[in-house]
């Protein structure tokens, strides 16, 4: 079910199209898709995108990590919805932690990033409830949403997103896990990192994604009380959601 696009120049670009709801509809390809910062594109990887027709791309990165790498792609509407790595997992800010204290284990990096899932649907609740308004906008869609490994941040996102259309868990932590295969971890090499900790790092781990639904759980009591109060999703903006993402 996972829909990957192939590129010469970066890997993960996902369709989130695909998944069943648990209403027995399908969300619906070609208008939603994921990926890390698009960078280092062929001209082939360009003609590849600019045939998705986007219009929307939502930049989760951080103001520093998107000055040092800017995303440009064709005529898209470039949205910037940051959270920034002192909050989210960015992988600079992780690494750099570790190398200030002299060490950093395998738990070191697994405890670190599980703050930060705890943190995207806590105290970044407001950058996806911003996504979530520019995918109902008119004319939004389609729409690409991107970190700058595309695992984590987007991770979250996109399992919000699936999670709102009535697609169930196993579906949500399967398309989550597809960045274990789809990933080829192009930032490895920069990372100064033990292997065994630089693999937790560039790995995505279904206790980290559980970690922020409960999160959100214990704020709210369910997640359907999260995405309605937190993330804006009442009654109506739920059906337009599903009216403009679902298919029989």
């Amino acid at each position: 079910m996972v829909a990957g696009i192939a590129l010469q120049g970066a890997s993960n670009l996902r369709d989130l199209g695909g998944w069943p709801t648990q209403d027995g509809r399908r969300v619906r390809r070609g208008l939603l898709f994921r990926a890390p910062a698009l960078i280092g594109l062929t001209a082939q990887d360009e003609a590849t995108i600019a045939a998705l027709g986007l219009r929307t791309i939502c930049d989760l990165r951080g103001m520093r990590e998107r000055e040092v790498t800017p995303v440009t792609l064709g005529d898209s509407r470039h949205l910037h919805l940051p959270i920034e790595p002192s909050v989210g997992a960015g992988l600079r800010d992780i690494v750099r932690t570790g190398q200030a204290s002299g060490h950093i284990s395998p738990a070191d990096m697994f405890a670190l990033l599980r703050e930060a899932y705890e943190a995207y649907a806590t105290l970044s609740a407001d950058q996806y409830r911003r996504l979530f308004a520019h995918i109902l906008e008119p004319g939004g869609l389609p729409l690409l949403l991107h970190c700058s490994a595309g695992k984590d941040r987007t991770g979250f996102g996109s399992a919000l997103i699936l999670t709102a259309l009535g697609v169930g868990w196993d579906d949500v932590l399967t398309d989550y896990l597809a960045t274990n295969t789809q990933w080829k971890r192009e930032i490895a090499a920069k990372l100064d990192l033990p292997a065994e900790v630089a693999d937790v790092l560039l790995s995505v781990h279904p206790d980290l994604l559980t970690a922020a639904f409960d999160a959100a759980r214990r704020t709210h009591g369910s997640i359907e009380a999260y995405l309605e109060t937190e993330i804006g999703l009442n009654a109506p903006a739920r059906a337009r959601l599903a009216e403009l993402l679902l298919e029989d």
